[in-house]
């Protein structure tokens, strides 16, 4: 691993670190749940979630958002509809904006739009939307993107990314001229496997972008390697999609106890653990771990508080994990 240096960040105030997921489980089981979120948070102690720059501008995001795949995917009335307006308190009480989604999501986009719009959102907070698209050809390119904002309810979109590097060339065409208009804040492009990353470095390397979304995990770091480093060169955003390896790592650990060394950097469960390495490499802007409920919102948020390792750090200790 790369020796990764110290990230710059910037403070929002959020909640106690020491929350883990079963202690707040247990605060917000006695509370309505489209309000769990907002009474809790109300008798927490305060902490800091750290804020990273987007390289092309400057401006500060929060380094833990909320990705929308499948947790999203819902109808309203639906039990699991019913659950996610908490997952939005949580997120916008911890201090976190961003809201990441596809139209290859089902439902998500259109769920986001929905919560979004009867959100009790904190004073100041404004939600940073990102979406993305998904299919071929310059004239449904459009109409999908016209979609994706009428779902959000947004005039104006502050990340459209072309996901999967699907007819790149053409979309990135017309991101440039809506960016010039004002429609979109920011450009950028996505993938999720390692398979694809050549491609992804040719796009980085020729093209003006000001995001990247790219899969990196403690068991999936080829991300590392090049990319992180390019970005990092080209002054791109990196927003990390699957920390938890696609889930597949944080369920093998659910039964495993904490090390000892979690607790040396505010980690109170694996969630954090993996959230907070990814978040250690500088080159990360943000990371969107996807979830449906209130209380995993803000375990996941949490570990945006406080500092980051170094890559020392990690040597010593990743393998730990990893067995």
């Amino acid at each position: 691993m790369k020796n990764f240096g110290p990230p710059a960040f910037s403070p929002v105030p959020f909640f106690d670190a020491r929350l883990n997921r079963a202690r707040f489980l247990q605060l917000v089981a006695v509370l309505p749940m489209t309000s769990a979120m907002t009474a809790a948070a109300q008798h927490l102690p305060a902490i800091t979630m750290n804020t990273r720059p987007i390289p092309s501008t400057q401006e500060a995001l929060p380094v833990v958002g909320c990705g929308t795949w499948i947790g999203f995917d819902q109808r309203p009335g639906s039990d699991e509809y019913q659950r996610l307006p908490g997952v939005l308190d949580a997120l916008f009480a911890a201090g976190g904006t961003v809201i990441d989604s596809s139209p290859m999501y089902g439902r998500s986009e259109e769920t986001t739009g929905e919560l979004l719009a009867a959100a009790a959102k904190p004073r100041g907070t404004k939600a940073f939307l990102a979406t993305k698209v998904w299919t071929s050809g310059r004239e449904a390119g459009i109409a999908q993107m016209e979609q994706s904002f009428a779902r959000l309810r947004t005039q104006r979109m502050d990340l459209m990314q072309v996901h999967n590097l699907m007819d790149w060339k053409t979309h990135l065409a017309t991101l440039r001229n809506w960016k010039e208009k004002g429609r979109v804040r920011y450009l950028g492009i996505t993938h999720y496997t390692a398979s694809a990353y050549r491609e992804v470095e040719a796009v980085l390397r020729a093209e003006k972008l000001d995001f990247l979304q790219i899969n990196y995990s403690l068991d999936a770091r080829e991300a590392e390697e090049r990319l992180l480093p390019l970005a990092a060169e080209r002054g791109v955003a990196v927003i990390v999609n699957m920390p938890f390896g696609g889930g597949g790592l944080l369920r093998r650990l659910r039964d495993k106890p904490l090390p000892a060394w979690a607790g040396e950097i505010g980690c109170a469960s694996w969630a954090q653990v993996l959230l907070k390495f990814v978040l250690s490499h500088p080159a990360v802007t943000c990371t969107i771990p996807g979830t449906s409920r209130a209380e995993h919102m803000a375990d996941n948020a949490a570990a945006g508080a406080g500092a980051f390792p170094d890559a020392a750090f990690w040597r010593r200790n990743a393998a730990s994990v990893e067995r």
